[in-house]
């Protein structure tokens, strides 16, 4: 994976956790006892994500890469409409918004599945709580991993740094609750 796409897929798989996180503890806090409310309010939640990080990572990347070209035409005195820096620029900008698009909808749905499960009876509705809770952490766990794995670090410190943002999402929607 390019660093550009390893950026994006972290960095929206990250707040694709933390958004679902968000939902799921506000739904907890409020007693939601329908799945279906919990599965309508996240898939709504990651289809927002995935439109906005396909939309937004495409014009960006669009925008930076079309700048680039234009300072390289200029600064080679040509023309590169038709070359292969144009058609890299062209595949880089569709490949990742692709990436920003799917990562929060994959790691928003890996936290919903409970819940979907739920609706199948599979799964009491508390249950899919504490499961979707779990399955929150250990995927912002092993995004922290992931990071520390690619800086050459520690990766359990990054581990623990990414569950960390996590339990503060959970403190700050626990006292918003009680408010």
């Amino acid at each position: 994976m390019t660093p550009i796409a390893r950026r994006y897929f972290i960095k929206n798989g990250f707040d694709g956790s933390m958004t679902i996180l968000g939902i799921i503890v506000g739904s907890w806090i409020v007693g939601v006892t329908k799945p279906e409310i919990i599965v309508t309010a996240g898939l709504g939640a990651c289809l927002a994500m995935g439109v906005s990080g396909l939309f937004g990572a495409f014009m960006t990347e669009k925008a930076e890469r079309k700048r680039h070209l234009k300072t390289l035409e200029a600064a080679m005195l040509t023309d590169l409409r038709n070359s292969i820096h144009n058609k890299a620029s062209e595949f880089v900008s569709v490949y990742a918004a692709f990436i920003d698009g799917a990562s929060p909808v994959l790691t928003g749905v890996i936290a919903l599945i409970p819940f979907i499960l739920t609706l199948t009876g599979t799964f009491v509705i508390w249950d899919a709580y504490v499961v979707s809770f779990t399955l929150i952490l250990a995927t912002l766990f092993s995004l922290g991993l992931y990071l520390g794995r690619i800086a050459k670090e520690n990766i359990w410190l990054y581990g623990v740094q990414t569950v960390a943002a996590g339990i503060l999402i959970v403190a700050i929607v626990l006292l918003l609750g009680a408010i």
